[in-house]
């Protein structure tokens, strides 16, 4: 079964704990969703817009509160938790100003009889399933754009992330989005398989974690013949090529392998240095 607390790594205490919610919850939750959906992706382009800015603003005002809460969760230092929180000001932000004219009818040239155009049309509820490395940063990249075009999303978050999965909730409830349009959900992997994927009213999953939680959810989620979107992890190179750019290799190197404690998809998992300046370099 998962577990949903708050373990402070700085301690070893378990500061708080969070229940899981029934099956019954849940499909309540995915009900509430589905019905908001038909009003939030009725709203103007520029009406969703508006509540992303206030999001970013929300988000702005409460950085050092929010910081110190995934510090308390999972150890991010509040210096890099700040950081990251500005990023996530940024998702929104960029979102709300570029999302109106993203979503505008685009024609289609050099028809040869009538016209044609390309309409995008918001998809449904959408159930995202995020990493504890980058707990704010992972929910922006997948709600911001979500809830612009218009979908309701069901967030579950990593269980050591239950309060700052709360505190998104809170935040959307705050800038004014309906009930249901952004929801946190506190489900074991079983409900996630059992409950809310099978559900029809969910119309795609997206998850970013490891190969072995995307092939579940891939094949899951293809049973039933719905969307899927994957961002699993890697196994990237950092290639130094040239003496000349030695010293700053060497810090990047360091940078690429162990900023945010190596807890990153694009971290530098293998170095690849030329054989001549291997010696130099190590």
């Amino acid at each position: 079964m998962t577990k949903y607390k708050v373990t402070n790594p700085a301690t070893g205490q378990v500061e708080k704990e969070f229940p899981e919610h029934t099956d019954e919850q849940l499909t309540q939750m995915i009900d509430q969703a589905a019905e908001t959906f038909a009003t939030w992706s009725a709203t103007t382009a520029q009406e969703r817009a508006t509540l992303l800015n206030t999001v970013a603003d929300i988000y702005e005002r409460r950085t050092d509160e929010l910081a110190e809460i995934i510090g308390r969760e999972m150890g991010k230092p509040v210096k890099q938790a700040r950081g990251e929180l500005g990023i996530v000001v940024d998702i929104y932000r960029y979102y709300a100003k570029n999302g109106p004219t993203y979503l505008e009818n685009e024609p289609v040239e050099d028809t040869k009889s009538g016209s044609a155009y390309v309409q995008n049309e918001p998809y449904g509820v959408l159930l995202g399933i995020m990493p504890w490395n980058f707990p704010y940063y992972q929910v922006a990249r997948f709600a911001a754009p979500n809830l612009m075009i218009g979908n309701t999303v069901l967030l579950k978050h990593a269980p050591i992330c239950p309060e700052s999965a709360q505190a998104m909730e809170d935040i959307f409830q705050e800038a004014g989005f309906p009930t249901g349009a952004y929801t946190n959900i506190y489900a074991s992997n079983e409900q996630v398989a059992d409950i809310i994927i099978p559900n029809p009213q969910v119309q795609g999953v997206s998850l970013t974690g490891s190969d072995r939680a995307g092939s579940a959810v891939a094949a899951k989620a293809g049973e039933y013949v719905k969307k899927v979107v994957l961002e699993l992890g890697g196994n990237d190179p950092f290639l130094v090529l040239d003496r000349d750019i030695l010293p700053k290799a060497v810090k990047s190197a360091l940078i690429g392998r162990m900023g945010n404690a190596g807890q990153a998809c694009n971290a530098a998992k293998r170095i690849i240095v030329l054989e001549d300046i291997y010696d130099e370099f190590v």
